[in-house]
């Protein structure tokens, strides 16, 4: 899997998505989506853009454990955190309520896990990270 490509790709999306409800907020007068517009566009789109940059810029090998479980909670965490927001703050189905909490909780942990790895890369991989 080619990973800066991934990420552009889904950071692309949610760049889109991030601003289209930004214009729909800004359309509409209601501020009411505006923490889950600025978590999709920070960690949707800012986050997954500064990994592909990553993967890019450092020859982080391909064959990773750590890099595939980054990779993969990243994408899971990023749309349970922002999906979970989306249906806590929504409720869009009437006594989900436990659901949406649960969903919510589990794609914030998710992602939590996904920056653990990041962090963890970051000293595993440290002789790849360089300016030479």
């Amino acid at each position: 899997m080619d990973r800066t490509r991934f990420f552009v790709r889904v950071a692309a999306v949610y760049a889109l998505i991030g601003a289209f409800m930004g214009s729909h907020m800004a359309g509409g007068g209601g501020l009411e989506l505006s923490a889950i517009h600025a978590h999709i566009l920070v960690v949707g789109w800012l986050s997954m853009f500064a990994f592909a940059v990553y993967y890019k810029l450092f020859n982080i090998p391909k064959n990773s454990k750590l890099s595939v479980i980054h990779v993969w909670s990243s994408f899971i965490g990023v749309f349970g955190l922002t999906v979970g927001m989306w249906l806590y703050y929504t409720r869009p189905i009437e006594g989900m309520q436990t659901f949406n909490t649960i969903f919510f909780i589990v794609g914030g942990t998710i992602l939590l896990i996904a920056f653990v790895v990041f962090a963890i890369m970051a000293f595993v991989h440290g002789k790849f990270i360089s300016e030479e």
